[in-house]
Order: structure tokens, then C-alpha cells, then sequence
């Protein structure tokens, strides 16, 4: 029986308690006390990575947004991204005031670094995107940019467990920001928070998330950062709400089981496409221990042009497969971000993106149900060559 790619696993009892009590006391706000369920959040989410500072806010987006305001870029300021990237990223920087440049990825759907390098003159920022959770080289990374001044921060919406070198992903850049939207690791809805141990960009941050008045009071960072930029910076109320926070906080303990079950998920069934002739699944990098709930994998046997018929067989089985690239409208494709303008030339990322698949593992699924999931794939992926096969 072919399982859900969707449903997600249960939220846990206690936080229907704290709801109960919330929903009792009326307290909803972050700021109404000084201990509130946003506040215990960022404490134990910074404790959780590694992290001097926390700010709890409405989603990934908004955490990346805050960032490159937090970092004070000037209007029109270039910001380069990778290529292969959701619609939020660059959209946050449009948002921002800056102009995004993308910079190329290969077919281990990372970023080229070739291309990288070669872009990083003239921009004032990076964020890099653990896109699908896939680390690009971050020690090559962040020796360019901290060789030429330029702060990263990462989009680890993706990467939420996932280290390189035994260091947290979300810890290596002035930023890291993480997503609690449905499809994550930790699932409450919407909601996302940002990481820094920099307490001047965090008190910049925590102000133009919405704490006007006094409220970054009630945040532990440097008071003296906060007084300096008092009424000097706009308020955009991205703050993440006390219900939110109530579901987060019981789901931190469980990280670690979700991401040893994502990771036996996504390697047994790595094991399945790559022994097929059809496909073909990147590889981790040495220094990269991943935290998947969902797998990509290369058309390396079936020509492109199949992925249609590959994605309405699977569908026909009761799968969930799509290929990035001939998905209609799909917002990992970066020629449907018209909001930028020209298409750029991106051959390298356009190629790859034609030809990857993507399939959702949700961490709470058996082995056996991995298998039902691989097996309609491959299934698939037979009958089509024998399709294509028959009508050479």
C-alpha cells in the first residue's frame, strides 16, 4: 500500500496542554510576560544548535528578510544566491531592497563554485540555500567570503539536524535561518526563527521583527545593542505568536529520532535508484551528515524529455513525484520567477533541474513503506523505457 507523502506525524500531547492553558489565559502575545513560549523557544532552539542568540518569527522568509535588514545592506545592494533555491529566497531579498544575482548549480545540485567565485565580486551579501538539505562546500564558501568581507547567511529551511564537519548547518554563516513550516523537520504550520551569535545585527533583528516600546527588554542579548538603534528602525511585526510557539517547543526533544529515521529513509531508498538503471542520487559530501525528509535523484537512464510520462505513471500508482524543471509553475524553477525580470542564462541549473525528481519521505515512514514508494517509482520508470523502447 502506497503511504502518505503528506500527513505528518502527530503533534505531541504536551503541547495541547500549553494550548489549553493559552487558549484558558488568553495569553497569546509573546511580549504579554517575560516567559513566554516564543521566549522559551529561542532559548532552547539557540541551545539546541550552538547559538548565542535566537529570535522566534512568522517564517523562514521573514527570518531571512530580517537578516539582510539586520546587516544594514544598502538599497539596490547586489545579494547572490544559488540558482537552485525556492521563490522565497528571492523574494526576501526583492523584499530587502537588494537585487539578487543567481549563481549557478551542477548536477549534484549544489552550487557551481566556478560560477560562484566568479560572481562574488560586487555583492554585499550571500545566502546560501541547503536547498532539498543538500550542503554545497561551505569550507570553499566561506573562505571566499570572508576573504572579501561578505557576510553569508544560510537558508537552512531544509537543513534543520544537518551538520558539516560536526558543526551545525545554520552556525557556519553570520545568520542561519530555519523553517517550521508543515513539510520540515519541526511542524507548526507556518513559523521560522533565525540564529546569530553577532549581538548587534540580533538586537537590529528583534526590534524590526516587531518589539517596539521596550519589549526587546525581555530578550537576553546586550542591552546596549538595543538602546543604540531604539526609534531609529522601522517596524515590520514579524513575530511569531505564543500558539506557534506551544507546538514547536515539545517537537525539539524528537529532532534527533526524526533525523536518524529521514536519514535510514532517504539512504535505503538511495539504494534502490542508484542499483536501477534509470536514476542516479547525489552523493553527501565527505564533510556533510544530512537530515533528509525527502530525496532527489537524476533521470541518469531516461532521456528527459520522458519526465512527463515518468511523473503521470507514478501518479497512476498513487505517488507523488514531480521533476522540478517540467512541473507547470513550479517555484524552484528560477525562469518562473518573472518578479526578477529577464530570464538569466543558467545552463548548467536549467539542465539540471529538467531532468531531477523529487520525492517526499515523510521521517515516520517503515522501511517497508519506503519500499512501496521505491517500488512504484522504479516501477514507473520500467514501463516507460520499455514505452520508449518500443516506439524506437
Amino acid at each position: 500500500m502506497i503511504p502518505s507523502q503528506t500527513q505528518a506525524e502527530a503533534i505531541p500531547a504536551a503541547a495541547m496542554d500549553e494550548i489549553a492553558r493559552l487558549l484558558q489565559t488568553g495569553d497569546l502575545f509573546r511580549y504579554t510576560s517575560d516567559a513566554s513560549p516564543v521566549s522559551l523557544l529561542e532559548a532552547e532552539f539557540a541551545a539546541l544548535l550552538g547559538a548565542k542568540y535566537a529570535l522566534a518569527v512568522s517564517s523562514c522568509s521573514a527570518a531571512l528578510f530580517l537578516s539582510m535588514k539586520a546587516l544594514d545592506l544598502p538599497a539596490g545592494a547586489r545579494v547572490l544566491i544559488p540558482a537552485f533555491t525556492f521563490a522565497a529566497v528571492p523574494s526576501a531579498v526583492v523584499h530587502a531592497g537588494c537585487m539578487p544575482v543567481l549563481a549557478e548549480c551542477g548536477d549534484d545540485l549544489r552550487l557551481d563554485m566556478g560560477d560562484f567565485g566568479a560572481k562574488l565580486p560586487g555583492c554585499a551579501a550571500v545566502i546560501i540555500s541547503h536547498m532539498r538539505g543538500h550542503t554545497s562546500d561551505m569550507d570553499a564558501i566561506m573562505a571566499l567570503c570572508d576573504a572579501a568581507g561578505v557576510p553569508v547567511i544560510e537558508d537552512a529551511a531544509h537543513s534543520l539536524g544537518t551538520t558539516w564537519a560536526g558543526q551545525n548547518i545554520g552556525t557556519l554563516g553570520r545568520v542561519g535561518c530555519f523553517s517550521f513550516q508543515s513539510y520540515k523537520m519541526v511542524n507548526a504550520g507556518e513559523g521560522g526563527i533565525l540564529i546569530s551569535d553577532d549581538p548587534d545585527l540580533i538586537a537590529r533583528a528583534v526590534i524590526m521583527s516587531g518589539a517596539y516600546e521596550h519589549n526587546w527588554k525581555k530578550h537576553p542579548v546586550l542591552q546596549t545593542a538595543f538602546a543604540r538603534h531604539q526609534n531609529r528602525l522601522p517596524l515590520y511585526n514579524l513575530r511569531m505568536n505564543s500558539l506557534s510557539a506551544a507546538v514547536i517547543r515539545p517537537q525539539l526533544p524528537a529532532l534527533a529520532r526524526r533525523v536518524a529515521d529521514g536519514r535510514r529513509n532517504h539512504d535505503h531508498v538511495a539504494s534502490r535508484l542508484n542499483a536501477s538503471p534509470w536514476f542516479a542520487v547525489p552523493p553527501a559530501l565527505p564533510q556533510e551528515v544530512r537530515a533528509p525528509d525527502s530525496i532527489q535523484f537524476l533521470m541518469s537512464g531516461l532521456d528527459a524529455g520522458l519526465a512527463p510520462a515518468l511523473t503521470r505513471t507514478a501518479a497512476a500508482s498513487g505517488v507523488t513525484l514531480q521533476v522540478f524543471g517540467q512541473s507547470t509553475d513550479n517555484a524552484r524553477a528560477f525562469w518562473n520567477w518573472q518578479f526578477l525580470g529577464p530570464v538569466p542564462d543558467l545552463p548548467k541549473t536549467r539542465a539540471m533541474l529538467m531532468r531531477t525528481c523529487d520525492l517526499r519521505l515523510p521521517v515516520q515512514l517503515s522501511l517497508a513503506q519506503c519500499d512501496a514508494l521505491a517500488d512504484a517509482v522504479l516501477e514507473a520508470a520500467a514501463e516507460v523505457a520499455r514505452d520508449q523502447s518500443a516506439a524506437a
